[in-house]
């Protein structure tokens, strides 16, 4: 399909978008973005159809509803043609489940009355219903969608429970939606699709999309979306930043990409969707403590998780580098681990926070945070503190050695690549050089050095020295707190002190500054 483009702001020709299929429309909140899928769209010249799973999945109130040619419509006129029953439904969602069992009762009536009239052997109707059955059951094996009673249920292999599509969550829903209206569009349509990553899960979306444009290859689709990662991903893709909008003269400041390597850095324009400061955080955005916990505590923030410490020090210095262009604070979060003082004042002097506890779970530690905890449990706090930090000093001197000696180990290492990073006249200097590194560095008497600190900190019951050096990932479930506060295990202690954080108020209030405390933070520049 050709694809008229809306009048430019610099008064350069719009042209057209040649023979492309798909078409990935990015730009930040303001820029005029909506107004550009409406303008793109009012300029084609065949049928335009709407998807949006946020939309159908929850109960409008607005004028956008009836639609010529949208599911909306299409239950109109199927109520309307009824003499007997009329259904009512409340969602975009469940107007489609009834169009589409209407539909399969109207197919299978047809074919009876074939069969009984015209052709015995005639076979059975693929109906829409079947396709999205199947895509369905692809995406969610063990899962099967029945037909009963003139409605949709739904049963886990296994189980003996059947269950309406009430009970399946926002993502199960989003799929069976996406699948069973994409075949409703009209012949040849320009499908416009906001947000197609809303509900779905990661590992599914890219490749669910495959299949949706699989089932209407006659169609063009165009997506609107702040997932970069997603519009990279479309094999056919054009796409457009959407920088501006003039109201007085309707027109846009916007460029175009045929594959979108020519926007610039992903991840700089993954970010333009929002225009709070930027947060690189540790991680990944599905399973993370990290992304879990830090967007509500640094609210202020758009909080984007990267992976490694590494990707979060470069995309902080690069994100500055580029602040005359996007004028957004950029700031990173990195786990301190075993760094010295003298590395962790480096990184916050580069505007990567670095937390004065080892990582984060450690933050679920904090003596605030096991207060609030214990008072909203209706436990008696201090008793449930000292138990907790009795806790927390058995285990770390059960370890203390070898957390002792994982401390050395990266003191060793850092220093050896420093040492060793600069020139030699031949390999004879350079192997001299490294026999004289371990009578210069001293690794033991630094080990035992270390040793010594630690028992110090034992000593003298310094709890917050404790969790600033100790690296034990079940400091949490070996601490009993969970138990302590009849909260089961580890992650429903965590999850309990997230929905507090989310909950708002007075002890989320606490919790938050305790953390922030944690970090020596400024304000973000707005």
């Amino acid at each position: 399909m050709n694809i008229q483009l809306p009048p430019r702001t610099d008064g350069q020709p719009a042209g057209e978008l040649r023979d492309v299929r798909q078409i990935t429309i990015i730009g930040a909140n303001g820029s005029g973005k909506t107004r550009f899928c409406n303008a793109v769209a009012s300029a084609g010249k065949g049928g335009v159809f709407r998807m949006s799973a946020l939309r159908a999945l929850y109960e409008q109130h607005d004028a956008t509803a009836a639609l010529p040619g949208s599911i909306d419509a299409m239950f109109t006129e199927l109520n309307n043609s009824s003499t007997s029953v009329k259904s009512t439904a409340a969602t975009e969602f469940e107007r489609l489940t009834i169009v589409m069992m209407a539909e399969e009762f109207r197919e299978l009536m047809n074919w009876k009355t074939l069969r009984y009239i015209d052709d015995p052997n005639a076979p059975a109707p693929v109906t829409k219903l079947d396709t999205v059955v199947k895509v369905w059951q692809e995406v969610f094996p063990g899962n099967k969608v029945l037909r009963e009673n003139g409605t949709l249920m739904f049963a886990t292999e296994g189980h003996g429970d059947r269950y309406a599509s009430a009970r399946l969550s926002d993502g199960e829903k989003a799929v069976l939606y996406y699948v069973g209206a994409v075949l409703y569009a009209m012949p040849n349509a320009l499908i416009i699709v906001d947000d197609p990553e809303t509900f779905l899960h990661r590992s599914i979306m890219v490749s669910l999309w495959n299949v949706i444009e699989g089932l209407r290859s006659d169609c063009t689709f165009i997506y609107a979306t702040h997932d970069v990662d997603f519009a990279t991903s479309r094999s056919d893709n054009a796409c457009i930043w959407v920088k501006a909008y003039d109201p007085d003269h309707k027109t846009w400041d916007y460029e175009v990409s045929r594959d979108g390597s020519e926007l610039g850095d992903a991840l700089f324009v993954d970010l333009l969707g929002s225009r709070k400061p930027v947060l690189f955080i540790e991680g990944d955005a599905t399973h993370s403590i990290d992304a879990r916990l830090y967007p509500l505590v640094f609210s202020d923030y758009t909080v984007k998780p990267l992976g490694s410490c590494n990707r979060v020090i470069e995309s902080v210095r690069t994100f500055g580098s580029l602040q005359s262009m996007h004028h957004l604070d950029s700031r990173g979060i990195v786990d301190r681990d075993r760094r010295t003082d003298r590395e962790v004042g480096y990184l916050r002097d580069r505007k990567v926070m670095v937390p004065d506890v080892a990582e984060v779970e450690n933050l679920f530690m904090l003596e605030p945070v096991l207060e609030v905890m214990a008072c909203r449990s209706k436990r008696n706090a201090e008793r449930i503190v000292e138990r907790v930090k009795a806790a927390v000093f058995d285990m770390f001197t059960d370890q203390l050695k070898a957390q002792a000696l994982e401390h050395v180990r990266h003191r060793v290492k850092t220093e050896v690549e420093h040492r060793i990073d600069q020139r030699f006249r031949n390999i004879n200097a350079l192997e001299d050089h490294m026999v004289d590194l371990v009578n210069e560095i001293r690794p033991r008497a630094m080990y035992n050095a270390m040793c010594r600190e630690f028992r110090k900190m034992v000593d003298a019951q310094d709890y917050a020295g404790v969790l600033r050096v100790f690296n034990h990932k079940q400091m949490i479930a070996g601490s009993g707190v969970a138990q302590l506060l009849g909260l089961g295990g580890k992650d429903g202690y965590i999850k309990a002190v997230l929905k507090v954080l989310r909950d708002g108020g007075r002890d989320a209030d606490t919790i938050r500054q305790a953390i922030k405390r944690c970090f020596e933070v400024a304000q973000p520049k707005s």
